[in-house]
């Protein structure tokens, strides 16, 4: 009952903000008045505002935020239209999401607290709040952007000096947001609402892993400050191993039931998610994975999963192939069956078919599939918001990217994922030697490996991409690990490669296959479907430009009006 209260309170202040009178009356100075700043409950309300900009989950209506393919510009998707890199500077900064806004409102919130009669414990935790916002904000815009300038205070708009100042470096920015996350880490209550549901330490930890983790890995290996960058994975590290060792999180026994759900409310992996019911709050993403068409799964992400054996398909003994979708699917990472429906769906044979013949139902509830509620976009599965698995990734591709990685911490890490549910075709632990990974004390490198990182990396990256698969990170992971250049369809062409199949297995009455308009690679009867089959529809990575996106002419221009310069990002 108190979730479904909580779901209500949220939706109605989300509402009310789409129509710009939560927080913005007047604008938002009318909040800086004591008027508003008087009890600790219309603090917590405040905070709330927060929550569907960094907690969107499947998103709500006909939305599903970056799920599934709510982020398919990455080498997990095999389209017909493959999404594209901006290459074109934006006018406003609307266009380009360049707003200060969610700063400023943390920074109202900041400037609030202490007008607020409660004690001391209770300002600490309401700040640590505040300063977590602000932090997780700058890190969306430093993800972005890159430098940015870097406000701790709510700016008066006659204050030209201080609202043209010009960007900040990242590095600096970047020490400002891990002050704000070592302050609330150490400040904000382990109990803070409904677990689960709002924010808690636990929350704020998870997140820090995340944020550092990015931030670490992006100064590495954009070659950009190597010292920092170690402080920042250390962070990543330290803010993981804090939940790790609380013992508060446990791995559930079902991997797929992380994502389609109906109540993930005791479930021992979920730090945080966000609750959905009928009439209330519900989402499309289900039904994108129950009767829609899809945009398919590459061959490129098939291969990336393990067999049973713990070897890459390039490697193993146990592998079988791929001219069935039994023979992909035997023997292999148990998280692959949970993601990927044993059969071929066909342009031409169901309605419900995918671009690569691969299909998804990582999200998809058989128990709803047929009712009103698992169509269209009344969809009730709760979403994971942030979960145990990906902390414990976090920590693994921390060690490892300092240097320092441990069989202690795979074990702890990635070889409790492996374990997860106790399953009897769950693969063998992963072993390191030095840089090496080793399976049952053999050692061994992925022919098709990266040749930039070691095997031990390229095993925890592989993991990784399994373990998340679907979730809306593998776009700013290839960002961060400067590798963008695996999503160019031309140069790497498994990501625009699908299902083998044999035409003349899918002839009508007449003798005519059902699926003539396929194209497949070579041009016959019998390969690889070629999702994205015109040379026009290819994607093309040929500019590191793309890796931070460009500043919006309004904003460059009202700066010079303004006697400030705001720099361009290199190459636009």
């Amino acid at each position: 009952m108190k979730r479904t209260a909580l779901i209500y309170v949220l939706t109605v202040l989300l509402l009310a903000g789409c129509k710009k009178d939560f927080l913005e009356r007047d604008p938002l100075d009318e909040l800086t008045n004591n008027d508003y700043w008087t009890s600790e409950n219309n603090v917590r309300t405040f905070s709330y505002g927060f929550y569907e900009r960094y907690f969107r989950g499947y998103g709500r209506g006909n939305t599903w935020g970056d799920y599934f393919s709510g982020e398919s510009l990455n080498d997990d998707f095999a389209n017909t239209a493959p999404a594209q890199f901006v290459q074109i500077v934006p006018s406003s900064a609307a266009d380009a999401l360049w707003t200060f806004e969610w700063v400023r409102r943390a920074n109202v919130m900041l400037a609030g607290i202490p007008q607020v009669p409660m004690d001391e414990e209770a300002k600490n935790h309401w700040t640590g709040i505040a300063r977590f916002f602000r932090a997780m904000e700058y890190h969306r815009l430093v993800s972005r952007f890159g430098d940015m300038p870097w406000y701790d205070q709510v700016i008066d708009d006659q204050d030209t000096e201080l609202l043209y100042k010009k960007r900040d470096p990242r590095q600096f920015v970047t020490d400002k947001m891990l002050e704000d996350f070592q302050f609330a880490a150490e400040h904000v209550r382990l109990q803070n609402g409904e677990k689960g549901l709002t924010v808690n330490k636990d929350v704020v930890l998870a997140f820090m892993s995340r944020v550092f983790l990015f931030q670490g890995t992006w100064l590495k290996y954009h070659d950009i400050d190597q010292e920092k960058a170690k402080t920042y994975l250390e962070a990543a590290k330290w803010a993981a191993n804090e939940l790790i060792i609380s013992g508060r999180y446990s791995l559930g026994q079902d991997y797929r039931s992380l994502f389609n759900s109906l109540d993930l409310s005791s479930n021992p992996e979920m730090i945080m998610y966000r609750k959905y019911a009928i009439g209330i709050l519900t989402h499309a993403l289900h039904s994108n994975n129950n009767k829609e068409s899809q945009a398919g799964i590459s061959k490129n992400a098939i291969e990336n999963y393990l067999c049973t054996d713990g070897f890459p398909i390039t490697l193993s003994k146990v592998y079988k192939g791929d001219h069935s979708i039994g023979d992909v699917l035997a023997n292999r990472d148990p998280r692959m069956a949970g993601t990927v429906i044993p059969e071929l769906r066909l342009q031409g044979i169901v309605t419900n078919y995918s671009t690569s013949g691969y299909s998804v139902h990582k999200f998809l509830n058989e128990s709803i599939k047929d009712l009103p509620e698992g169509n269209l976009s009344g969809n009730p599965t709760d979403a994971p918001i942030i979960r145990y698995g990906e902390v414990l990734i976090n920590y693994a591709e921390a060690c490892a990217e300092l240097g320092t990685i441990s069989q202690e911490d795979l074990d702890k890490s990635i070889n409790a994922l492996r374990k997860r549910g106790g399953l009897a075709n769950r693969l063998p632990d992963l072993q390191v030697s030095g840089s090496s990974a080793m399976v049952n004390n053999v050692t061994y490198s992925d022919p098709t490996k990266d040749p930039d990182v070691s095997s031990i990396v390229w095993e925890i990256r592989r993991e990784r991409r399994a373990e998340l698969m679907m979730e809306g990170f593998r776009l700013n992971d290839l960002r961060r690990w400067k590798k963008l250049a695996y999503t160019d369809t031309r140069n790497n062409m498994s990501i625009n490669r699908g299902a083998w199949i044999n035409k003349n297995d899918y002839l009508d009455d007449d003798g005519k296959s059902r699926v003539a308009n396929l194209v497949l690679e070579g041009g016959g009867d019998i390969g690889y479907i070629i999702p994205a089959f015109r040379a026009e529809s290819q994607r093309v990575f040929d500019n590191e430009r793309v890796y931070l996106w460009p500043l919006p002419i309004d904003q460059i221009t009202l700066y010079r009006e303004n006697g400030s310069e705001l720099k361009q990002n290199p190459g636009w």
